[in-house]
């Protein structure tokens, strides 16, 4: 069974998914409030993280930034705010997804099963490499080498690197790489894809006012540029 943390102050919310879950061969446990969350998750390494926003003591922005140094498995936003900023921020410290609530179950059940696949998805064998200029992409080891100086990125970050890298002056459109990194194609309203490309482009020192790396292509997407890493 997939082993599954819900962390959510609602009881009666809490106790409804609780049991649909079960219904569907998750092993639940939750927790009302986010003070153990971070120990719990950390010890047990749960499957996947179901994690409310607006938690009584600690916020689960809080609880996602201290423990995705150490749990690299996917965690899920509950939001009943409807706002970019937590939309985006959620994203920006580690989430996986996001569901506003009031919660749809099968909906819900949705949502985890396409991130549950996507984390779940078997990683290549073989040692791939991009070398474009100044620029290395070792796809096996995860490494990302700029003008002799090891990147740090997130796994979500390394995959759209290596997604539009692989690509290289060829435009790719936010519905493709929506697809490919979430799983689930363009609403025409998430802003996942926008803030993963503005994050990578800060860490490749791309210019944030005049991007020359990673352009924007007006009505056609992003486009990785093959002669911006000399």
């Amino acid at each position: 069974m997939i082993s599954l943390l819900l962390v959510e102050d609602d009881l009666r919310l809490s106790e409804l998914v609780a049991k649909f879950l079960q219904q569907h061969n998750f092993n639940v446990t939750v927790l009302n409030s986010g003070e153990k969350a971070v120990a719990h998750i950390l010890n047990h390494q749960p499957d996947i993280v179901l994690l409310d926003i607006m938690l009584p003591k600690v916020d689960g922005f809080s609880i996602c930034r201290q423990v995705r140094p150490q749990y690299d498995k996917p965690i899920i936003f509950l939001t009943a705010k409807d706002s970019d900023f937590d939309h985006v921020l959620g994203l920006e410290i580690g989430a996986d997804d996001y569901i506003i609530k009031p919660v749809v179950p099968h909906v819900l059940l949705a949502h985890i099963n396409v991130v549950l696949k996507r984390a779940n998805k078997p990683k290549p064998l073989q040692d791939e490499t991009i070398t474009i200029g100044q620029l290395k992409i070792i796809k096996k080891a995860r490494k990302v080498i700029l003008a002799g100086t090891e990147i740090d990125l997130t796994s979500h970050e390394f995959e759209l690197l290596w997604l539009l890298a692989s690509n290289a002056g060829e435009p790719q459109s936010r519905d493709y790489i929506h697809q490919q990194m979430i799983g689930r194609e363009y609403d025409g309203l998430d802003r996942s894809v926008d803030v993963r490309v503005s994050r990578l482009r800060k860490k490749l020192n791309d210019n944030p006012d005049s991007p020359y790396r990673i352009v924007t292509v007006w009505g056609k997407g992003y486009l990785f540029s093959s002669s911006a890493w000399d």
